[in-house]
């Protein structure tokens, strides 16, 4: 009898330590399992190319700027096939994390009339969320969608929530309890919403408030939440144009409000730290601003710590390591900013232009450029390049690490980049 229940005992810890393990290699949504860029692997390349440090690569159908999830065993994406130039097939793209194998290629959203694009976005952009056999996708004004990732089957669709946000989708969703939330900040409308995750039925709706510019240009945004637990109370912090609001995440009522102007079409997902909201400010002069997250109403005046004016991005989302943020503004200016004070460490440029959030991971920054070079930065008060990467195709994708490997997307294909060993390393074992 006893060995039996140390037999038991021994499997349930076991069993315990598998699923710490897998938990620890999952990526579930925008920029990780916090939201927030970091990765714990280790052991990661430095140096990669097409030729060097690669696993696999495998060739991707349509076009998307959605940044890989996984569940530690499968990669999705979402993307989306043109036909007949004039509408578009939206589809689940699911790829083997071992293999490259690509697994999954299901249509979520039947062909739609195809609306207007930036030249920089796409019509799969928003990153989906993954969990419990489920992912769940959104797509702007043509909809949102959740499938069961182990059947292939799509278990609701919502095609009710329309806007008109002229450069295409790009506001990611995010999971909090039973509910899907995502912005809805178009020229036309301006909204916060939660779908029931089990129906994708609308569970709440809560229309901006305050005074929006007479510019429905300047009304729109394609930022990502970010829920927090702050001021004793849980807050989704929900960038829009004009203003950040904080509204409690279950009901969708509003707690508190910073009016930023001008600021508009803003993309990052805010940053947590040190008691403090980071927060980027949009178009057209981007600011990156330091909020303390407590109080009601208005606390335009009494929330804000401090203000950088300048070199904030307007795309990628920045980094948050120990004291310092680090970010690059999409023309290439990397700076890394004291986050207590908001003074300026290091200000220096990196050729190209930027769309895709940097992750840090194993002690190091990943930056990658549309061109598809990754510039690998050190963490530190002085500006040190450790390396700079180059891949074919384009990076607007943000991206994965899983286990001891970088994940990246670009617009043809996904690569998986680990650390290999070479002929002479194999040979001397």
């Amino acid at each position: 009898m006893m060995r039996t229940v140390i037999l038991i005992a021994a499997l349930f810890l076991f069993a315990t330590w598998c699923s710490a393990a897998r938990a620890d290699e999952t990526w579930p949504q925008f920029r990780g399992p916090g939201g927030q860029g970091h990765a714990s692997a280790t052991n990661l390349p430095l140096e990669f190319s097409e030729t060097s440090n690669v696993t696999w690569k495998t060739p991707l159908p349509g076009e998307g700027w959605s940044s890989p999830v996984s569940d530690g065993q499968t990669l999705w994406m979402t993307t989306a096939v043109v036909q007949n130039d004039s509408q578009v097939s939206l589809r689940a793209l699911g790829v083997d994390a071992v293999s490259g194998k690509l697994r999954a290629n299901i249509e979520v959203l039947q062909p739609l009339a195809a609306i207007r694009l930036n030249l920089k976005n796409s019509h799969a952009s928003p990153t989906p969320v993954l969990e419990a056999g489920r992912l769940y996708m959104h797509f702007g004004t043509y909809g949102s969608a959740c499938l069961d990732t182990h059947s292939g089957k799509v278990v609701w669709r919502n095609t009710d929530l329309h806007l008109d946000h002229k450069e295409g989708p790009g506001s990611s969703p995010l999971i909090y309890h039973d509910l899907m939330i995502f912005n809805c900040d178009g020229m036309d409308v301006q909204y916060v919403v939660a779908l029931d995750k089990r129906t994708g039925k609308v569970a709440w709706r809560t229309k901006r408030s305050g005074e929006l510019s007479s510019d429905p240009e300047q009304c729109k945004a394609y930022a990502t939440n970010l829920v927090i637990h702050a001021d004793g109370r849980d807050q989704l912090i929900s960038p829009g144009a004009w203003q950040v609001v904080s509204y409690e995440p279950a009901t969708g009522k509003e707690i508190w409000k910073v009016r930023y102007a001008p600021g508009f079409s803003n993309v990052p997902r805010p940053l947590l730290g040190h008691g403090l909201l980071y927060v980027c400010t949009g178009y057209m002069k981007p600011q990156l601003w330091a909020i303390r997250p407590t109080g009601h109403g208005d606390i335009s005046d009494s929330g804000v710590i401090w203000k950088l004016p300048k070199q904030a991005p307007a795309n990628p989302s920045p980094l948050l390591v120990g004291n310092d943020i680090f970010m690059v503004a999409d023309k290439g200016v990397a700076t890394c900013v004291d986050a207590l004070s908001g003074e300026v460490v290091w200000t220096e440029r990196l050729p190209g232009n930027f769309s895709a959030s940097p992750v840090f991971v194993d002690g190091r920054i990943y930056i990658s450029s549309e061109a598809g070079a990754v510039y690998v930065v050190a963490p530190s008060r002085e500006f040190t390049l450790l390396a700079t990467n180059q891949l074919d195709g384009r990076l607007m994708a943000s991206p994965a690490v899983l286990g001891n490997a970088l994940f990246f997307r670009t617009d043809t294909a996904i690569s998986r980049i680990e650390q290999r060993k070479t002929a002479a390393q194999s040979a001397s074992r």
